[in-house]
This record gives structure tokens, sequence and C-alpha cells, in this order.
């Protein structure tokens, strides 16, 4: 999986200096610090994505919306407060899972607000908050089909986002299986859906939650389900950059007091109360995290 997607770069030697640049660009972000560059400029970039509902998608308005999308902005408006500014004003920034780790490092976004999940290999280049989410791998299949689960896989395809932790998780559950599938990447969720009713995937593998946004904003309820299998744990956090220690204070401190006093559920509610009441995992997560001051 390679995060960085740096098209102009062609000979191996070059792409291992521009990943040092983009490093070095953030230890230099970091060391003049993120809170510092935010009170100079009046402005935080957030990135979202396009279609990941309901955490990070463009909305009925056009403006950035879901469950990540309004914990970033109560971070923003945390953020305010404790530098003592008068406005401060989000700047959006639309990012894809290929380039989401290239534009935080590089400096172009402050705080990435999708469905990114936290992993060690990750923590090499960037840091995360407190976990905001815990899911797991499923599958989106017609109603018809015959697909169970991932045995019932084998010689055909499926759908993927690349450069996802789904992607690596659905090649190692493949592995653990025994199964012979073609996975076919795709630009992004939307394109799952339509990959899916018009045949030319069997299956699309994402997160469960995501895929239940899928469904449901989809049109094609009727003509679509879910597997009750998972096949990987994915724990959401929000993404920022490496060795800015106040700046991840100032994200956590907000995710905290909104875990502490319980105003999580009603922002739960609003995006994934259609899912149900938060299960005793989700209950435990907040619970664990709502760290004293």
């Amino acid at each position: 999986m390679h995060p960085l997607n740096l098209k102009c770069i062609i000979r191996p030697g070059h792409a291992v200096a521009a990943l040092t640049l983009l490093l070095a660009v953030a230890g230099a972000w970091a060391q003049t610090g993120t809170l510092d560059k935010i009170k100079k400029t009046g402005t935080i970039a957030m990135g979202h994505r396009e279609a990941s509902i309901p955490f990070s998608y463009i909305g009925d308005n056009r403006q950035p919306a879901g469950y990540s999308v309004e914990l970033c902005q109560r971070v923003a408006e945390s953020v305010k407060r404790q530098l003592g500014l008068a406005e401060l004003q989000i700047k959006w920034v639309q990012v894809v899972p290929e380039n989401r780790l290239e534009k935080l490092i590089s400096g172009e976004i402050d705080l990435e607000c999708g469905s990114t999940t936290h992993t060690l290999s990750r923590q090499e280049k960037v840091e995360f908050s407190l976990l905001t989410f815990a899911d797991g791998g499923s599958l989106m299949m017609k109603r018809g089909s015959s697909v169970q689960g991932l045995g019932d896989l084998g010689g055909r395809k499926i759908g993927i986002v690349p450069g996802t932790t789904t992607e690596r998780a659905l090649r190692d559950a493949l592995a653990r299986h025994k199964v012979k599938a073609t996975t076919v990447r795709l630009k992004d969720h939307a394109d799952g859906v339509v990959a899916l009713m018009q045949g030319g995937v069997d299956a699309y593998a994402s997160d469960r939650v995501i895929l239940f946004g899928l469904v449901l904003g989809s049109g094609n309820q009727k003509d679509l389900r879910l597997t009750e299998e998972l096949f990987s744990y994915e724990p959401y956090a929000l993404m920022m950059r490496k060795d800015d220690p106040a700046f991840r204070r100032a994200v956590n401190r907000e995710l905290a007091r909104l875990y502490r006093s319980e105003e999580i559920y009603a922002i739960y509610d609003r995006w994934l109360g259609v899912f149900g009441t938060p299960g005793p995992l989700l209950k435990s997560l907040y619970f664990l995290n709502g760290l004293p001051e």
C-alpha cells in the first residue's frame, strides 16, 4: 500500500528524496507549531472526503458533512477559544485515500477529518487523535447474490478503494480463507455502488457502517444487502502531523470533553442514529477516552 501518490516522480531515488522532503516539511511545521500557524493565519485547514458517508462527505448544500466533519468543527471551535481568537476560518480541502497523508505532511491540511483507520504503520509518518469510532470490514452485494461471506468469493470480482486499510485486510482475509478472487480498484465508494449495480464486480468491500450509508444513500435499498461477516477491526481517529504535541493535546482536549460530557451521543445520533444506538464496544470507546483534564 502506497499512501503517497507523487505522479510527477518516476525514479526510485527521486521518490525517496521527495518523501524525505515531505517529512522535512512536516518537521518544520511541527517545530513552528500548528497552533502558531493557525493563530497567525486565522485559518485551520481540514481535509474531508467526497463520499465517505456518514463520516465525511459532500452534503446536499455542497458543503462537507458527517460525523467526523462535525467532530473537526467542534475541535476548531475549541482551538479558537484556546487561542483567544475572535474568528477562525475553516479551509476545507478534499482528499482521497491515496493523497491524504501527502496533503497532511506537506502542510496543505492541518487535520484530516475522514474515516481513517489508526494503524501502527501510519504512525511512522503521522500522528492520531484519541479514537473516534470503531468498525470492521464487510461486504456489500446485490440482494439476489449467492455470496454470504468471503468463502463464496472464489473466482469472483471484489471492488475496493486503493490506499485503504480495507484493501490490505481483504487481501489478508482472502489468503487466510484460501480464496482466489480478483480485486478491482475503484476511485471511491460511489463508484463501488455503480460497479456493483452494473455487474462490474460481484461484491464491494469497505467498513461496515460506510456500506450501510451507501445502501441508504444509493436509492437502491431493495437491491443491495450486506454480509454479517466482519473480516477486520478498523479503529478510526483524526489524523495530524507528527511531533506537534501541543496541537495533538488541543484536539484531544475537545474530543475528551465531548466524551466526558456525553455530548458525543447527540453527534452520533445525528449522523449514525439510523443504524441504532451505540453498541457496547463504542460506548466503551467513549468512556475510556473521556480523559480528565
